[in-house]
């Protein structure tokens, strides 16, 4: 994947020079949006980058108080929302990724770290599961946008 992305910003940076400032800003923007909004759907399906479903959550008992049962949430429903997700562009970079507290939990998902799952709690080693990635889409996506903005101008 990274041979793809990089032959596709050796591509695209002598498309990006022609650009005048404040179009590649605003291409940057919409590039980043739309990224964004890929990584949302992905993660709606629970989906890593390559296609394969996300770790299954472990088993756990569901039932609260008594004669009550609670409802599977599905995982990373608030991490998912544009609360959470930004997506920030500039004339030279585009960024999607998590802010504030939420990031060390999407860090950890992402790369499979150590952590507690509350203060006090023992620390459990979480699946691996990709939030954050670039399928093919994405990438064809990024040609897109480029190619749509160039003739545009």
């Amino acid at each position: 994947m990274t041979n793809k992305l990089e032959a596709l910003e050796t591509w695209a940076s002598g498309l990006l020079e022609q650009l005048q400032p404040g179009a590649r800003n605003q291409l940057a923007r919409s590039i980043g949006q739309e990224l964004r909004r890929s990584q949302q759907k992905r993660v709606l399906t629970q989906q890593n980058p390559d296609g394969s479903k996300f770790a299954p959550r472990k088993k756990r008992d569901l039932r609260g108080k008594q004669g009550r049962i609670r409802r599977k949430v599905e995982m990373f429903k608030k991490l998912r929302t544009a609360t959470y997700m930004k997506a920030r562009g500039d004339s030279n970079s585009i960024t999607v990724g998590f802010t504030g507290r939420i990031s060390r939990i999407a860090r950890v998902h992402q790369f499979g770290l150590k952590d507690r799952a509350e203060p006090g709690a023992p620390e459990v080693r979480y699946d691996q599961r990709e939030m954050l990635g670039f399928t093919e889409a994405d990438l064809d996506l990024i040609k897109d946008s480029l190619l749509r903005q160039i003739s545009l101008d």
